[in-house]
């Protein structure tokens, strides 16, 4: 979890370019129908899988920084999964199993001390590197080191802040070839990390590629991401134009029996990036040459396209729902008045009228209304609350009710700042059918709309911050502890950078069940204790639910075995076959 605030800085906006690129956290069917693994799922007809044929990827965005160090990912990421192992990996199930945390290159998940600020991991025998080469616990440490180095940045952070002396540590290109201390490797094949505080979800951050192995003789720096030595079942043999166009080829080293995860079913991954959105998915919908066999791992079809699809069964039976670790909301601000008044955010809370919400995010195939800031997923702690009950349309006459006790019983005006991006979370649809609701409850709204840096800038500024936006926030892992420590820690309001937490809520209360709740290694245990500190804090209205996104994508019409996991909410890469 999160606690220091140079970390809170660049938590939010990775987490919704995870979300385009599939390698974060969270997802899941909500029912059989749409559980992927059930019998109707995408690529599940003509029999078993096989390995062989080539495999394309149609993306927008491409697969730049493809440096272990650089990569922002949790569980592996995607593609980057392919090439890169980590001392621990998501289980690659469908469903709440892929929530788990499983060995990938470690034997275990990690074995930590009596108060979990020391953790030890011991690596599985046969682990080679493309040119045959042995991984060893030296490499790992390296790599982690490396992703210090600042020409390196742009990885995950945790560690900066969770390890001994990582506050201040420079990179190995600075430090003489001293090393990070509290990073200990007494034998090839044991690695100790030693962490200021306790952190009972160590090993969900060893998931994240810089736990990924660099031989350091084979380091080229800021050039290593051309062609970055692998651990996985693939290896790159072109990146163009930083990661425009990927192909990857069978790692002939790589051990599938030290490998339970990864399928590597094809023998070539083609990953063509700089394509329009709309042209995917017409290359997927018409699945012809190439195509047949290709997916998409950054590109969701939208209300249009859904429509299009609409009675059309094979296509229909080609479209895999995903729900990524995500929350949609509107923040309040207690520092503005009249938000500093509760009774005031709680008829605003009664008013909202999620169905109108929903249909502004693109119809309930794509949002699902939200009454709880953590997603409706066992992994993340979901426990079901709905303090201010609006029903599926708002209460209106609860909300009048509700602001004459406030003090406004003639209703009052305030200003909804959002973003003008077309992204149907932020965007003017959702900030117009939040109007409309308060509208009908005697509140008076006036839109704020913003350029997207703009607007980013404002809600993140604690000085300037407004007094009703909209927001949203996505998990680094499925886990209540990055949905939660970030926006309700009163340690990481900030106050000269990006400040998260937008109610600037500082309740020692809080903040010590948090530190309780990251001494424990019980997973289980965490999540209720997760739910239960997200019912209590919405009990102070700080924030209104909006909707938790849904997400529909399609893959060709040969691809076969697909996995859609509660922590990626996207199919799987390392899953999928070819016919």
């Amino acid at each position: 979890m999160l606690r220091q605030s140079h970390i809170s800085r660049r938590v939010a906006a990775v987490a919704v370019s995870l979300v385009l690129a599939g390698g974060a956290a969270a997802c899941g069917p909500k029912d059989a129908a749409d559980k992927a693994g059930s019998g109707d799922k995408p690529g599940a007809a003509g029999g078993a899988p096989q390995k062989g044929g080539t495999l394309t990827v149609l993306n927008s965005e491409p697969q730049s920084d493809f440096d272990p160090a650089r990569l922002y990912t949790s569980g592996g990421g995607n593609v980057p999964s392919l090439v890169f192992r980590t001392l621990t990996t998501r289980n690659r199930e469908d469903g709440q199993a892929g929530t788990k945390v499983v060995p990938d290159l470690a034997t275990d998940t990690g074995k930590p001390n009596a108060d979990a600020t020391e953790w030890t991991y011991t690596l599985k025998d046969g682990l080679k590197y493309e040119d045959g080469s042995p991984i060893t616990s030296a490499d790992i440490k390296y790599g982690i080191e490396r992703s210090f180095a600042a020409e390196l940045s742009g990885g995950a952070p945790y560690l900066r802040d969770w390890l001994v002396g990582g506050e201040t540590y420079e990179g190995p290109y600075k430090d003489g070839g001293k090393g990070l201390d509290s990073i200990v490797v007494p034998d090839p094949k044991t690695i100790v990390f030693k962490l200021r505080k306790p952190e009972g979800e160590f090993p969900f951050v060893a998931t994240q590629t810089q736990f990924a192995p660099v031989p350091k003789a084979k380091d080229t720096g800021v050039k290593y991401e051309e062609h970055p030595v692998s651990s996985g079942p693939y290896k790159v043999v072109k990146n163009d134009n930083d990661g425009e166009h990927l192909t990857l080829e069978r790692n002939e080293h790589w051990d599938e029996k030290t490998d339970e995860e990864r399928k590597a079913y094809p023998d070539k991954i083609d990953v063509r990036s700089g394509l329009d959105a709309a042209v995917i998915n017409q290359r997927l919908t018409t699945s012809s040459g190439p195509d047949a066999a290709a997916i998409t791992t950054d590109t969701n079809l939208g209300p249009a396209e859904l429509a299009q699809i609409g009675e059309n069964k094979e296509l229909a039976g080609r479209v895999g729902t995903g729900h990524f670790g995500y929350v949609n909301y509107l923040a309040f601000n207690p520092k503005v008045a009249p938000f500093d008044n509760p009774k005031v955010r709680q008829a605003i809370s009664y008013a909202i009228n999620r169905t109108s919400v929903v249909n502004a995010a693109g119809g309930s195939a794509l949002a699902e209304p939200a009454t709880t800031f953590l997603p409706e997923r066992e992994a993340f702690g979901f426990t079901p609350y709905d303090h201010f009950p609006a029903g599926k349309t708002g209460d209106p006459a609860k909300a009048k009710q509700v602001l004459a006790e406030a003090g406004y019983p003639d209703g009052l005006t305030v200003t909804l700042t959002h973003s003008t991006a077309q992204n149907r979370q932020t965007s003017p649809e959702v900030a117009t059918a939040v109007q409309q609701a308060l509208a009908a409850a005697g509140i008076t709204v006036k839109l704020e709309g913003l350029e997207n840096n703009a607007f980013n800038e404002k809600r993140w500024d604690v000085k300037n911050t407004p007094g009703l936006f909209l927001s949203r926030w996505g998990a680094d892992w499925p886990s209540g502890a990055p949905f939660l420590a970030p926006i309700f820690d009163g340690r990481q309001i900030v106050t000269n950078g990006s400040n998260y937490n937008h109610a600037q809520l500082d309740d020692p209360a809080v903040n010590a069940e948090i530190d309780e709740i990251a001494k424990l290694t019980d997973l289980t245990a965490a999540d209720k204790r997760w739910g239960a500190l997200d019912k209590k804090i919405g009990e102070q209205a700080l924030d209104v639910p909006l909707f938790h996104p849904v997400y529909k994508r399609l893959v060709g019409k040969d691809i076969k075995n697909v996995v859609i996991s509660d922590w990626t909410g996207v199919l799987d890469i390392s899953q999928v076959s070819v016919k």
